[in-house]
């Protein structure tokens, strides 16, 4: 069997109130301890809680914590046989001396206040008190993206005497950088926490003086995957649905044009999402160099097909002049008229016009091998008078099938060698 012993109730052996205990109405509480003499030194410890979000657009964090303050007040001093501290709530704070700590560089934060204050004062015996609040705080995050979202940010939380300068108030970490403590549950979606630690220094105002500051730094690495499936991944893909039309033929307009104009306009709009989540900074990131080499080869992509379709316009105009310069071509059958108009080889027409005047044949096919042959003399003879160079540029404007075979292998060569150098380089 448990006995219970019943707990002892100080408040029925005490007669007098806790005021008249810690003896706050004796003092003037609004001076700090040993007011005009040394600077009062105030420990300070956090203990992060969560990290509760990290906002690229507004270029803020918001971090709830546990601050807890430690100083001496021998003004709050009393009489203990066991030596044992009091704990009070956010009731007795309003009457006696805390310090005057506030963020630096925040944006809000509130004391939570569910059921009552977040707060908590314990006074010793021999006037050392520790105050603690648990506080939620939206503090400004100077980012850098120019590597996003390959990046790694770097926050910080300060800490700060409003009233005091560092001659009435020494703000310094209690254990140094065990002074900040975080919870192991810490995670957030987009970020891996690196590190946290807590570093101090003076800051000056020109009006005031020196104060005090304490730092709690946070590296943050961002989570690449996301980015990976929602960003680069579906823009690889159009760059490479726009390589499809080199192999389309080149009188499937509606084909090669619809397809062209969709990737683009698909590019447009990842680009446009993407850096809708962002802030509109002035200089160029990680993303969008990837993003606008993307468009580029997809835009690249329909003005090929633009050449293509322009040369083999102005092939079939050279051609129908030639066609007009020898009306006796009419009488030739419509086999033979096809090769004329370019869509048998060179090798078939030279076979045509291999033919010998001692092979005996009707007097309409003589006329029609003369023309042939003619056509390709004259062919050959204005080739010779070509160098070697402008022979292949001929044969590439000629043949506008050409252009497609080239774009099938540079396209993605050059697309290949860019990601190479872009991963090596932000990764």
């Amino acid at each position: 069997s448990h006995i219970y012993k019943k707990n002892h109730d100080v408040t029925k052996t005490w007669k007098g109130k806790t005021e008249q205990l810690l003896r706050v109405d004796d003092h003037d509480f609004t001076m700090r301890p040993a007011f005009g003499g040394p600077a009062i030194p105030v420990g300070v410890d956090v203990q992060v809680e969560s990290l509760d979000s990290i906002s690229e657009v507004d270029m803020d964090f918001t971090m709830t914590l546990y601050l807890r303050h430690y100083w001496k007040d021998e003004r709050l001093s009393f009489p203990s046989t066991t030596n044992k501290s009091m704990t009070f709530d956010g009731r007795l704070v309003k009457k006696i001396w805390v310090p005057d700590v506030f963020f630096v560089h925040s944006k809000r934060s509130f004391i939570h206040d569910t059921t009552t204050d977040n707060i908590m004062l314990r006074v010793f015996p021999d006037g050392h008190v520790l105050y603690s609040m648990r506080i939620t705080v939206t503090a400004m995050c100077n980012m850098d993206f120019s590597r996003f979202p390959l990046d790694t940010q770097t926050c910080s939380l300060e800490l700060e005497s409003y009233a005091y300068t560092d001659e009435d108030l020494m703000l310094y970490w209690k254990n140094g950088n065990e002074s900040l403590k975080t919870d192991e549950k810490i995670s957030l979606s987009q970020f891996l926490i690196q590190k946290f630690h807590t570093t101090s220094r003076l800051a000056f105002y020109s009006s005031t003086g020196w104060y005090n500051r304490l730092y709690i730094n946070f590296t943050l690495r961002r989570h690449i995957f996301f980015f990976l499936l929602q960003t680069y991944f579906p823009a690889t893909l159009m760059v490479m649905l726009s390589w499809v039309s080199f192999w389309i033929d080149h009188r499937a307009v509606p084909a090669r044009v619809s397809l062209g104009i969709t990737t683009v306009l698909t590019m447009s709009t990842i680009i446009t999402g993407v850096n809708a989540s962002m802030p509109r900074v002035s200089y160029i990131k990680a993303v969008d160099i990837y993003l606008w080499v993307s468009f580029v080869f997809v835009f690249l992509s329909v003005l090929e097909y633009a050449a293509v379709n322009y040369l083999t316009t102005v092939q079939e105009r050279k051609e129908r002049k030639l066609r007009e310069r020898f009306p006796c071509t009419c009488g030739i059958p419509h086999s033979k008229t096809m090769m004329l108009d370019g869509n048998y080889s060179e090798s078939d027409a030279n076979s045509l016009a291999g033919y010998t005047r001692s092979q005996m044949v009707p007097e309409e096919e003589k006329q029609e091998k003369m023309v042939v042959h003619l056509t390709m003399s004259n062919e050959s003879t204005s080739s010779r008078k070509r160098s070697l160079k402008g022979h292949v540029g001929l044969r590439i404007i000629q043949n506008s099938h050409a252009i497609d075979k080239y774009s099938r292998l540079i396209f993605p060569g050059t697309y290949i060698f860019f990601n190479l150098i872009y991963w090596s380089v932000f990764s």
